[in-house]
């Protein structure tokens, strides 16, 4: 099992939102970088646990756990014309974009912020991506000594 990182604005989509949802499971979608991309078609897996990490807000941080309830498959937003996602090159026959499932495993009780992460910037968490200069990722992995030292935060 793999850990990884996935980040979203929560003035598009929070990890409230996705507990509203059915099931409390939704589709991981318009993601357009494609480094991110290749992550989420190639080593994303059902299974795999993510922290759910809100983004450009006034306090990013770590919101909670979520697992991959599916493997990648079509980004459906790209083929759009209506959807801010929508990329003319992508077609349901050779689409260049792909999401994944992910269901809402826990909530944190608080945020476990940035600053926070930072403060062991230079120590456990030193080659955690999210930390790293001009890293703007929205999927990306996580070591396992980090994914614990993060658990024992929350």
């Amino acid at each position: 099992m793999n850990h990884w990182l996935l980040k979203s604005e929560p003035g598009t989509f929070s990890i409230a939102d996705l507990a509203a949802c059915p099931r409390k499971t939704t589709s991981w979608q318009g993601v357009r970088n494609f480094q991110a991309r290749n992550m989420l078609r190639d080593a994303v897996k059902k299974g795999d646990s993510a922290f759910f990490y809100h983004s450009s807000c006034v306090v990013p941080g770590i919101a909670g756990i979520v697992t991959i309830s599916r493997e990648a498959y079509a980004d459906a937003t790209a083929f759009d014309p209506t959807d801010a996602h929508y990329d003319a090159r992508s077609t349901p026959k050779d689409p260049r974009w792909y999401a994944v499932d992910v269901k809402l495993t826990a909530t944190f009780d608080r945020v476990i912020t940035l600053d926070q992460l930072r403060e062991h910037a230079s120590t456990a968490l030193s080659d955690l991506m999210i930390l790293r200069r001009g890293n703007r990722l929205s999927v990306t992995p996580v070591a396992k000594k980090e994914w614990d030292f993060i658990l024992a935060l929350a």
